[in-house]
């Protein structure tokens, strides 16, 4: 569904973003923004920011970010049309009916239609769970203690017996045999014709964080293999990157998230109150996950299953977790299988004591690591410490791996300086370097290079998005090409397009980005801190080491890109260097 750019804005700028959002949050003005208490993640002191000048908000505690339309989006889970009508509605302006346009209107079509299909087939599956056809199905969930209330708030179904059942709902409802497939949710093949991907099974919907359907997860009624089946990954379905559970547990005020394997594990443990439960949806936790997980929570309690398959996903869950800054714990739920077993046996109550016993994720692998050494005699426990040592060189900040040090020495009675010694002997013949003393890989030298390139194209474009006078001043310098390609250089692309109009608005250039995953990374692009600088001459030293610092490192991308053969790009390449140098005289005034 597509609606003129220009009636968008219009929408846009008659709803001011500050004015919305204080009907949510309790707003306080500081400076030129206004701070409260972000609605998206759990926090004491304000790091949500409104502003009225950018018609932006941005979160420097979750990354939560965006204009109007996608704190709407974001708190009330509204598609973007839905925010759309919201703010008309608000403004008093009539929309019309939808233009439509080209391949981008195919695409975003496309996944409409299987959105509305999964919709009706998730209120199809629920209908005949509490249909007489489904009753077998509901009494499984009724001796696994779900209430009636559970089962509405997740929208489980159940998948009839008859192999066309859904298939022929849905042609009845007039959607096409492409766009069905498409969804999931048929099997086309030339010898049984068309049948249903999911029959005699309980469904469980999977939603996005938006609370859409997207896929189904089914549990089969009966001895038919495999016991769980999960949709195939489709435009709108992506198992790496969507967790079961997370359109509610991203409510929760709590500051962590209990990751758990299964359906049943998160809408037990719902249903006791511990309402930020979500699982990984039929496959391991991936680094997509985690990056998922990070913009909501800081902390992961894991609830793994506590057979050896649980304890082994546990274990390998924890460093992908703690790559992306997440610091994990472990729930043990011995003597019982899964949180869902717990809970029904032991209760809320018994849970809760166990989160507050969860193990560190790195010390539970030296316990579980315990296992396979004896303990009891000398040789054992020297094995079992140059092991540990050799998992304590992985930690890559000294600080960090001194501290995990110091708690290794503690718990296993051993010096920590003796310990620090052999894990520096254990790094040396593992091919690491001491790791007091041991160089960056060549990898990481180029991801902090990388890393430091973008955090200063991320304080121009904050800086130019602010202030018209600076981006008049480096327009001569400066160019869209200048930034990293993709989101970094479309921004800029549009903002130097607002600024020959003469009015820079970064809550319109947001206008052109539909993903949220956009959204937050667009809204950062334009939020970015800029160190605490007290006089003017300060700001324009700071302003001109910044603005240098993007210059050359675009003569150094165009430089290891350039064909010797291209004279019109060895040109280009020449004028930069001059532009450089001229930068390097120039004197940037912030007033």
């Amino acid at each position: 569904m597509y609606y003129p750019e220009e009636l968008v804005e219009e929408i846009r700028s008659k709803n001011d973003i500050v004015d919305v959002i204080s009907s949510y949050v309790r707003l306080q003005k500081k400076g030129s923004s206004y701070f409260g208490l972000c609605p998206f993640h759990n926090e004491k002191s304000p790091s949500f920011s409104v502003s009225r000048k950018k018609q932006m908000y941005y979160c420097f505690g979750c990354g939560a970010g965006g204009n109007v339309f996608t704190f709407l989006m974001e708190y009330e889970n509204y598609s973007f049309v839905e925010a759309l009508k919201y703010l008309a509605d608000r403004a008093g302006v009539e929309l019309p009916e939808p233009e439509y346009s080209g391949e981008a209107k195919k695409r975003a079509d496309t996944k409409a239609i299987l959105l509305e299909i999964n919709k009706a087939a998730a209120q199809y599956f629920y209908v005949q769970l509490l249909r007489p056809q489904g009753g077998h199905a509901l009494t499984y969930l009724k001796d696994r203690k779900l209430s009636d209330d559970t089962i509405k708030a997740f929208g489980l179904g159940y998948s009839n017996k008859y192999s066309d059942d859904l298939y022929k709902y849905l042609k009845s409802k007039g959607y096409k045999d492409d766009m069905i497939s498409q969804a999931g949710l048929i099997s086309i093949d030339e010898k049984y014709g068309v049948h249903d991907k999911f029959w005699n099974r309980v469904m469980f919907p999977i939603m996005d964080v938006n609370s859409r359907v997207i896929g189904f997860g089914g549990r089969v009624m009966g001895d038919a293999k495999p016991k769980y089946l999960n949709s195939p990954e489709t435009i709108i379905f992506d198992k790496s990157r969507n967790l079961y559970g997370l359109n509610r547990a991203r409510k929760s005020r709590k500051p962590y998230f209990l990751l758990c394997e299964g359906y049943m594990d998160v809408i037990s443990l719902h249903q006791a109150g511990f309402t930020n439960a979500v699982a990984s949806l039929g496959t391991a936790l991936t680094p997509g996950h985690a990056a998922l997980i990070k913009r909501y929570v800081n902390e992961v309690y894991l609830t793994y299953d506590s057979d050896e398959a649980g304890t082994k996903a546990a274990l390998r869950a924890g460093p992908i977790l703690r790559e992306v800054g997440i610091t994990a714990k472990i729930i043990r739920m011995e003597p019982y299988k899964d949180p869902d077993e717990f809970i029904k046996n032991l209760g809320a109550e018994a849970f809760e004591e166990r989160i507050q016993k969860a193990r560190n994720g790195f010390m539970f692998s030296l316990e579980i690591l315990e296992r396979d050494y004896d303990m009891t005699s000398p040789e054992g426990r020297t094995d079992f410490m140059k092991e540990a040592a050799r998992k304590l060189t992985e930690f890559d900040e000294e600080i960090e791996r001194n501290n995990y040090i110091d708690a290794v020495a503690g718990t296993y009675h051993v010096g920590s300086e003796d310990l620090k010694k052999l894990v520096g002997r254990m790094a040396v013949q593992t091919g690491l370097a001491k790791p007091v003393e041991r160089p960056r890989s060549t990898r990481s030298q180029n991801l902090d290079k990388e890393d430091g390139t973008r955090k200063s194209q991320k304080i121009l474009l904050t800086w130019m998005a602010s202030d018209e006078n600076v981006f008049a001043q480096i327009q001569k310098y400066i160019h869209p090409e200048d930034f990293q390609e993709g989101i970094y250089r479309t921004v800029a692309e549009l903002l130097y397009a607002q600024h020959e109009q003469g009015k820079l608005n970064p809550a319109q250039i947001m206008n052109h980005f539909t993903d949220e995953e956009e959204h937050r990374e667009v809204a950062a692009l334009f939020n970015t801190r800029i160190r605490e600088i007290k006089t003017a001459h300060e700001q324009e030293k700071a302003l001109k080491e910044t603005i240098i610092r993007v210059k050359k490192n675009s003569i150094e991308e165009h430089s290891a890109k350039l064909d010797p053969t291209d004279i019109q790009g060895l040109q280009k390449l020449m004028e930069a260097k001059r532009a450089l140098q001229d930068l390097e005289k120039l004197h940037i005034s912030i007033n």
